[in-house]
């Protein structure tokens, strides 16, 4: 546990300077906007699309950890809502509580985190993890809350997720990286050398990005941010763990690192979502910041019960 702390303190320091910096406003909300940009839409990409063009499709796929990690997913999600709906909450705002506890920040933290500590073969497992969250829960948010305050589901509903996957950068760069592997394109020396430069300030810009946008976030409903970040710390990898182990077993690499990515904090994208639609900003903000918090001890435990080298 020692060991695996002090190898996350460094990811997590960089957090900390980020919202040292966001929080002495060195950094303003416009400019933590913009370096969010930066990482989002090139850096993060570049880091996909190498990883997935310079792997084989068949290193990537796993249909096994694809289901495991999906219905341990669904498990915490339905748990989630559950709770919001005995607490009297309606559709949008249960879908928004439930996402926080099973969306975690597997683009900004976990890609370059994984990464070094379990090598750069994880980044297939990390990219199939990203993949469901991005296809599969961005879109069920949007449907919840459209479908909850509508009473019905309209095509603009279905029109507004297929524009949004579309225009995810993280969605279509490993797409196309993907698309680049499976018809074994050469990849040229200096599109390479471009690629590996842009993508190694996917780490740094992330981290730094993550600690200065939790600046501007509030600790308000701490008792729902408490409730919110268990189920996305504790509840969601035991879940997911549960579910590769005995319904859909794979290897024991790539169950590692499904489960170390499920233990990963809340999404930043989910304050994003629920800021847009208007749907219960604050608790999304508070859980952000507060398992966020808590996730420098966790994450390490958890990794450390993986036996992660």
């Amino acid at each position: 546990m020692g060991e695996i702390f002090l190898r996350t303190l460094p990811f997590f320091v960089i957090i900390g300077l980020g919202y040292w910096a966001g929080r002495s406003r060195f950094f303003t909300e416009e400019a933590t906007a913009y370096l969010t940009k930066f990482v989002f839409f090139f850096a993060l990409s570049a880091m996909l699309f190498r990883f997935a063009a310079n792997l084989p499709f068949s290193d990537i796929f796993d249909a096994q950890l694809i289901a495991g990690y999906l219905v341990g997913t669904l498990g915490v999600y339905a748990i989630a809502t559950l709770v919001a709906y005995l607490r009297g909450l309606d559709i949008p705002t249960a879908a928004v509580e439930a996402q926080c506890g099973a969306i975690g920040n597997v683009g900004f933290l976990g890609l370059p985190m994984l990464a070094v500590l379990f090598g750069e073969a994880a980044i297939g497992p990390v990219m199939l993890v990203l993949s469901v969250d991005l296809v599969v829960f961005s879109s069920l948010i949007v449907i919840l809350i459209n479908g909850g305050r509508d009473g019905k589901l309209t095509l603009t509903t279905f029109r507004l997720i297929g524009a949004g996957l579309l225009r995810n950068p993280m969605i279509v760069s490993i797409t196309a990286g993907l698309l680049w592997s499976a018809f074994r394109v050469p990849t040229p020396p200096p599109l390479n050398d471009f690629l590996v430069i842009l993508g190694g300030a996917a780490t740094p810009g992330a981290l730094f990005a993550i600690g200065a946008s939790l600046a501007s976030k509030s600790a308000e409903r701490i008792h729902i941010a408490g409730w919110l970040s268990l189920c996305k710390l504790a509840i969601h990898p035991v879940l997911v763990a549960l579910s590769l182990f005995f319904l859909f077993p794979t290897t024991q690499f790539s169950m590692s690192v499904a489960i170390a990515a499920a233990a990963l904090p809340v999404a930043g994208n989910v304050y994003m979502l629920a800021a847009h639609y208007g749907v219960a900003p604050h608790r999304a903000s508070a859980a952000i910041l507060v398992s966020t918090s808590l996730s420098i001890l966790s994450v390490p435990l958890f990794i450390a019960w993986l036996g992660t080298p």
